[in-house]
């Protein structure tokens, strides 16, 4: 079944396209700020369960109102799949990566998801890889590298591990935007979000009951109001309303373009960063500029 999309002129399909793409990266880039904001009051965990309660409670109805749309079991397994490894897994990884890493780094490092995209898609689509592709990822790579060895005076330090689990996210993120482009591109963005979502919710409510003191904290600490409101937010516009302009996105670009929010998802979280008080270095402009510059090229290189 065609939607309204199907209709529209290029012109007007490419202007919207792009209007996404700058709200999402928008939206997103002031998600690892709400997370740090978040993190005040609560623990990583907390942090991730409420997100996802907040987005699936919020896209509930929507999901139990149209549950006939999905009517094969395939599909139901994908939405599963979309929801734990796009949004499940990777809202628990960056809390705990900004416990030791500022939200302004994590911005930046959440631009490798195009990388994996790229790479998912040719491991598991038989894509080839062009020269510019390679040296894209090569580029990426060491700048990813000298960022998560820059050290807070300025010079190299150790690696740090936690920036690592950002890296996993972003690894996550790129199957799971393969995902959406090849096996659920029959179904509606809204659908998607809200399916995906409705699946994974049990998880967290478990989680939260069982595993946090969360509702100790909520009711006992004062100072928990304004975390929470951050961390609801969070749930509801940086998961919720976002995902379902980004499964809106994928659809009517392809998967590349789709993940190129990540470009500017680090200038607004580096705005962030700075507004907050994060210092930066040399070092670490150089890894962000490596990253953005290898992604780019990796970009440019990949047929579409």
């Amino acid at each position: 079944m065609h939607t309204s999309d199907d209709k529209t002129d290029p012109s007007s399909s490419n202007f919207s396209a792009w209007l996404l793409l700058i709200v999402l990266s928008l939206i997103w880039g002031s998600s690892f700020i709400l997370i740090k904001k978040g993190l005040l009051a609560f623990q990583p965990g907390e942090v991730a369960g409420l997100r996802i309660l907040s987005a699936s409670l919020f896209l509930l109805p929507i999901a139990l109102r149209n549950l006939k749309k999905v009517k094969t079991r395939k599909h139901w397994i994908f939405l599963f799949t979309s929801g734990f490894l796009g949004s499940f897994i990777p809202a628990f990884l960056f809390p705990l990566a900004q416990t030791k890493i500022d939200s302004s780094i994590a911005g930046v490092l959440n631009a490798l998801t195009p990388f994996f995209t790229i790479v998912i898609g040719a491991i598991l689509f038989n894509a080839r890889f062009t020269r510019r592709v390679s040296m894209g990822i090569l580029i990426g790579f060491i700048g990813s590298v000298i960022l998560m060895t820059a050290g807070a005076g300025g010079g190299f330090q150790t690696i740090n591990f936690y920036a690592l689990y950002i890296v996993l996210a972003t690894i996550l993120y790129g199957i799971n935007v393969n995902i959406l482009k090849y096996y659920l591109g029959d179904i509606r963005p809204l659908h998607i979000t809200s399916f995906a979502l409705m699946l994974i919710c049990p998880f967290s409510v478990v989680y939260l009951l069982f595993y946090t003191d969360v509702l100790t904290t909520i009711s006992e600490d004062p100072n928990s109001i304004l975390p929470l409101s951050y961390i609801v937010f969070l749930g509801v516009v940086g998961t919720a309303i976002s995902l379902i302009l980004f499964n809106k996105l994928v659809k009517k670009t392809n998967i590349v373009f789709s993940s190129s929010v990540t470009y500017l998802i680090p200038i607004v979280a580096v705005i962030w960063g700075i507004w907050d008080g994060e210092s930066l270095t040399l070092q670490h402009y150089t890894g962000m500029i490596g990253i953005i510059l290898g992604v780019l090229l990796a970009n440019m290189g990949k047929r579409r």
